[in-house]
Protein backbone atom coordinates (compact mmCIF):
# COMPACT_ATOMS: atom_id res chain seq x y z
CA UNK A 1 0.00 0.00 0.00
CA UNK A 2 2.48 2.53 0.92
CA UNK A 3 4.19 1.60 -2.73
CA UNK A 4 0.86 2.43 -4.24
CA UNK A 5 0.72 5.74 -2.19
CA UNK A 6 4.54 6.66 -3.57
CA UNK A 7 3.76 6.06 -7.00
CA UNK A 8 0.53 8.32 -6.76
CA UNK A 9 2.51 11.16 -5.15
CA UNK A 10 5.37 10.77 -7.67
CA UNK A 11 2.35 10.87 -10.95
CA UNK A 12 0.65 13.61 -8.90
CA UNK A 13 4.58 15.90 -8.52
CA UNK A 14 4.91 14.77 -12.01
CA UNK A 15 1.56 16.28 -12.88
CA UNK A 16 2.01 19.51 -11.18
CA UNK A 17 6.10 20.12 -12.53
CA UNK A 18 4.40 19.29 -15.98
CA UNK A 19 1.67 21.92 -15.76
CA UNK A 20 3.81 24.61 -14.21
CA UNK A 21 6.71 24.04 -16.90
CA UNK A 22 3.79 24.81 -19.64
CA UNK A 23 2.69 27.74 -18.19
CA UNK A 24 6.19 29.29 -17.69
CA UNK A 25 6.32 28.20 -21.83
CA UNK A 26 3.57 30.01 -22.46
CA UNK A 27 4.18 33.19 -20.24
CA UNK A 28 7.59 33.42 -22.37
CA UNK A 29 5.57 32.70 -25.62
CA UNK A 30 3.55 35.66 -24.84
CA UNK A 31 6.35 37.86 -23.80
CA UNK A 32 7.99 37.13 -27.13
CA UNK A 33 5.11 37.53 -28.89
CA UNK A 34 4.64 41.16 -27.15
CA UNK A 35 7.76 42.11 -28.05
CA UNK A 36 8.17 41.30 -31.84
CA UNK A 37 4.85 43.43 -31.91
CA UNK A 38 6.28 46.38 -30.52
CA UNK A 39 9.32 45.45 -32.60
CA UNK A 40 7.58 46.27 -36.00
CA UNK A 41 7.75 50.45 -34.56
CA UNK A 42 10.07 51.91 -36.07
CA UNK A 43 12.42 53.54 -33.84
CA UNK A 44 14.87 56.42 -34.09
CA UNK A 45 18.79 55.88 -33.11
CA UNK A 46 20.14 59.02 -30.59
CA UNK A 47 21.60 60.65 -33.59
CA UNK A 48 18.78 60.80 -35.55
CA UNK A 49 16.32 62.25 -32.77
CA UNK A 50 18.96 65.01 -31.72
CA UNK A 51 18.98 65.62 -35.55
CA UNK A 52 15.42 65.89 -35.79
CA UNK A 53 15.60 68.54 -32.73
CA UNK A 54 18.32 70.41 -34.14
CA UNK A 55 16.76 70.65 -37.80
CA UNK A 56 13.58 71.26 -36.65
CA UNK A 57 12.22 68.66 -38.87
CA UNK A 58 8.40 68.20 -37.57
CA UNK A 59 7.33 64.95 -37.00
CA UNK A 60 3.35 64.13 -37.10
CA UNK A 61 1.86 60.53 -36.04
CA UNK A 62 0.75 60.69 -40.14
CA UNK A 63 4.26 61.11 -41.00
CA UNK A 64 5.86 58.63 -38.84
CA UNK A 65 3.22 56.23 -40.51
CA UNK A 66 4.36 57.15 -43.94
CA UNK A 67 7.90 56.28 -42.82
CA UNK A 68 7.12 53.34 -41.57
CA UNK A 69 4.99 52.35 -44.66
CA UNK A 70 8.38 53.55 -46.86
CA UNK A 71 10.16 50.71 -44.53
CA UNK A 72 7.98 48.20 -45.09
CA UNK A 73 8.01 48.81 -48.80
CA UNK A 74 11.71 48.63 -49.15
CA UNK A 75 12.42 46.00 -46.49
CA UNK A 76 9.76 43.79 -49.03
CA UNK A 77 12.26 44.35 -51.65
CA UNK A 78 14.87 43.09 -49.71
CA UNK A 79 16.36 46.54 -49.05
CA UNK A 80 19.20 46.92 -45.88
CA UNK A 81 19.68 50.78 -45.39
CA UNK A 82 17.38 53.01 -47.44
CA UNK A 83 17.36 56.65 -48.08
CA UNK A 84 13.78 57.77 -47.43
CA UNK A 85 13.39 61.21 -49.21
CA UNK A 86 10.44 63.53 -48.91
CA UNK A 87 9.60 67.13 -48.62
CA UNK A 88 10.71 67.44 -44.73
CA UNK A 89 14.08 65.80 -45.54
CA UNK A 90 15.79 62.84 -45.87
CA UNK A 91 15.79 59.74 -43.59
CA UNK A 92 18.45 57.09 -43.68
CA UNK A 93 16.88 53.73 -41.88
CA UNK A 94 18.60 50.64 -41.14
CA UNK A 95 15.92 48.53 -42.28
CA UNK A 96 16.11 44.79 -40.27
CA UNK A 97 16.52 46.89 -36.87
CA UNK A 98 13.90 49.17 -37.96
CA UNK A 99 15.98 52.04 -36.96
CA UNK A 100 16.52 55.44 -38.54
CA UNK A 101 19.97 56.18 -38.29
CA UNK A 102 20.22 59.74 -39.23
CA UNK A 103 18.19 62.81 -41.11
CA UNK A 104 18.29 65.82 -42.99
CA UNK A 105 16.26 68.96 -43.69
CA UNK A 106 15.39 69.48 -47.72
CA UNK A 107 18.18 72.64 -47.50
CA UNK A 108 21.31 70.10 -46.40
CA UNK A 109 19.79 67.42 -49.41
CA UNK A 110 21.17 69.61 -51.82
CA UNK A 111 24.65 69.34 -51.36
CA UNK A 112 24.81 65.88 -49.59
CA UNK A 113 26.32 62.62 -51.22
CA UNK A 114 24.36 58.81 -49.74
CA UNK A 115 26.36 56.89 -49.43
CA UNK A 116 26.27 52.93 -47.68
CA UNK A 117 22.70 52.58 -48.77
CA UNK A 118 21.15 49.96 -51.45
CA UNK A 119 17.58 51.83 -52.05
CA UNK A 120 15.49 54.84 -51.90
CA UNK A 121 12.02 55.76 -51.58
CA UNK A 122 10.18 58.33 -52.48
CA UNK A 123 7.67 60.23 -50.31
Amino acid sequence: MIGKINQYEDVRQLKLRSATAVSECAGSFSDVLNSQIGADKLRFSKHATERVNQRGIEMTPSFLDDLQSAVEKARLKGAKDVVIISQRGAFIVNVPNNTVVTTMSQNEMKENIFTNIDSAVLL
